[in-house]
């Protein structure tokens, strides 16, 4: 196994997997949202660079080949199951999350299977735009938990009436709660559109990846 920068990047995105969901153990919201969204797009820049520099530097490896999907699958699954929980089982948010779980795990199975035939399953350009789109609506929904409770910190000391006269209008609002309030309902509602842009790319190169490996399925009669 050669050691390589490009296979150190993967790496440490691989080992961010599991760092977003630890950030919520450790930090009380919203500097929880906030450590796992700097670490999760962090990783996911390393996506672009690791796949680059290897091609540049002429260092791609099977090890690289065999962690970078891993990494990425690790890195979408801890962060839906992450967003699942803060988001209260939102039916909008837990289809298109269910739908992209369940591909990551048909296709692994299915490459599984095939072992030394697996290389049918390449990695399409379709697939890595998924991937993409993917991070890209994890990102977003992530921000909505910072929003959120940036509103709720600025409610501190303010009854009920005072929250409800602020968010109608008839209270000067000076601590931006409806700023923060909007924001929150953007950033959720833009990063849910995008999770189920994402889910119905995960079925198309789901559906791909299952035509091409139907040969190799087939009893030897």
């Amino acid at each position: 196994m050669k050691w390589t920068v490009p296979n150190m990047l993967t790496l440490l995105r691989l080992l961010a997997a599991p760092g977003v969901a630890v950030m919520f153990l450790y930090f009380q919201r919203p500097y929880a949202d906030w450590y796992a969204l700097l670490l999760f797009v962090t990783a996911a820049v390393t996506d672009w660079f690791d796949g680059y520099l290897a091609r540049t530097w002429r260092q791609e490896t099977r090890l690289g080949a065999m962690l970078d999907p891993i990494a990425d699958k690790a890195m979408v699954v801890i962060a839906l199951m992450v967003i699942t929980g803060f988001s209260g089982m939102n039916p909008w948010f837990l289809l298109p999350a269910t739908v992209i779980m369940f591909r990551e795990v048909f296709v692994s199975g299915l490459r599984e299977f095939l072992g030394d035939t697996a290389g049918t399953l390449k990695v399409t350009k379709l697939a890595k735009w998924k991937t993409t789109l993917q991070m890209v609506a994890i990102a977003v929904l992530f921000t909505t938990g910072v929003f959120e409770h940036n509103m709720l910190d600025r409610t501190l000391g303010m009854d009920t009436g005072m929250v409800d006269d602020i968010m109608a209008g008839r209270r000067a609002d000076y601590v931006g709660l409806m700023w923060n309030y909007y924001a929150a309902m953007v950033a959720w509602w833009s990063g849910v559109l995008l999770l189920w842009l994402a889910a119905a790319l995960t079925l198309v190169t789901g559906w791909d990846y299952l035509m091409k490996s139907l040969p190799y399925l087939k009893d030897e009669t």
